[in-house]
């Protein structure tokens, strides 16, 4: 099976009575509340997710991801990985000094190794490639104190959400690969609800490695977004009928969705390594958000590394639609007829199908899926909000 990213599969997490000591000694500690998007990190550091991490950066290593894309001993990394803190809480620790983070069901304890200040559009600009406060990233970005701890981290309570039984840990999804004999696996990231597109690009895969790990993010997303809970009810029902079931693995992924583009393209990928893939699918705007990044810069930008020490395949795709003429799924590399040939229609003219009661062309969906979809889109707004 492929190595994890760096060569160990990180473990941060405590049981028994190393757990008891630590909760105990935290009700002792200075406190911070992470956001949505910090608390995920929390949990994916100590599981391993985010190998060779074991905490929060420190300067050196911050400022390594900006500008490099590398962490200081060469091995690739594209985005930061910091706390947040405000200033007065700040200025009240110093290394060697300990503090816990608390959220609903989550409590970590951080060894604090070093505290310094960011400069925010400076690593707007690095890692979005804009200062543009529409930038859903660089707005969330922007609204943090530029204030950070670093250090390692110590789990000892994580939340169980509603999809605790999905969100399996890299320890999991690699023994659930060996126990099925997958030598190879690709993955596949997504925030949106899953088309035919999507589905084409998974049964390519599935043509060439011996199992599919389907991973949608459901951590923080934009607030027009699908919930993730509609997303995933989307997946479980086109697995059942349009799937092999023992060539595919449909779990949870927890991380916030950063809307970094190219650079979470490459985050994606490392990730899904730790988890045991040996190859991810890279789409266009892979991880883009309205008009921020080029189509396909999340494709070139893998040419920015070695390959070796990234460790994990990308399988690059351009956009997939349906040609009336090859009276098939199709993309630019296998389809020669023109546009007016193709069915792909926007995700906006999706939405307002579905809002109106509508299905799409099973060209587009699957009318199993668009059902789940239409549902949602059909409620009470008050309904999907909540």
């Amino acid at each position: 099976m492929v190595a994890p990213h760096g060569g160990q599969l990180v473990q941060r997490v405590v049981e028994g009575s190393r757990a008891d000591s630590l909760r105990a000694e935290a009700s002792r500690l200075p406190a911070v509340t992470p956001s949505p998007k910090e608390a995920a990190d929390v949990v994916l550091v100590a599981n391993g997710a985010y190998s060779p991490l074991v905490g929060f950066m420190d300067r050196e290593t911050y400022r390594s991801v900006l500008h490099t894309l590398h962490l200081p001993d060469g091995l690739p990394w594209t985005l930061p990985v910091t706390l947040p803190v405000p200033e007065e809480l700040a200025r009240r620790l110093g290394a060697a000094s300990r503090l816990s983070v608390r959220a609903p069901g989550l409590l970590a304890v951080v060894e604090v190794t070093e505290v310094y200040r960011r400069e925010l559009e400076e690593e707007a600009l690095a890692v979005f490639g804009t200062t543009d406060p529409t930038h859903p990233g660089v707005a969330r970005l922007l609204r943090e104190s530029p204030w950070t701890v670093a250090g390692p981290l110590w789990l000892v309570e994580r939340p169980r959400g509603p999809f605790a039984d999905r969100e399996l840990d890299p320890v999991q999804t690699r023994a659930h690969f060996a126990q099925a004999g997958w030598r190879t696996v690709t993955a596949f990231q997504t925030r949106n609800p899953v088309h035919r597109a999507h589905e084409y690009l998974h049964k390519c895969a599935l043509e060439t490695t011996d199992g599919l790990f389907l991973h949608p993010l459901v951590g923080e997303t934009k607030d027009d977004d699908v919930p993730a809970g509609v997303r995933m009810r989307a997946y479980e029902v086109l697995l059942d009928l349009y799937y092999p079931k023992d060539r595919v693995l449909l779990a949870a992924f927890p991380a916030a969705m950063r809307y970094a583009g190219p650079r979470e393209a490459v985050f994606h990928a490392l990730v899904r390594k730790n988890y045991g893939c040996t190859h991810i699918l890279i789409g266009r705007d892979h991880a883009g958000v309205g008009g921020f990044y080029d189509p396909y810069a999340a494709h070139r930008i893998f040419d920015r590394f070695d390959p070796a020490r990234l460790g994990i395949t990308p399988v690059f795709f351009g956009e997939a639609f349906y040609c009336r003429r090859c009276d098939a799924m199709a993309t630019d590399r296998s389809c020669p007829h023109p546009t007016d040939a193709r069915v792909n229609p926007s995700g906006t003219w999706v939405r307002r199908l579905l809002r109106a009661g509508q299905l799409p062309p099973p060209q587009v969906m699957r009318p199993e899926v668009a059902q789940v979809l239409r549902e949602y889109y059909t409620q009470p707004v008050a309904e999907q909000a909540g």
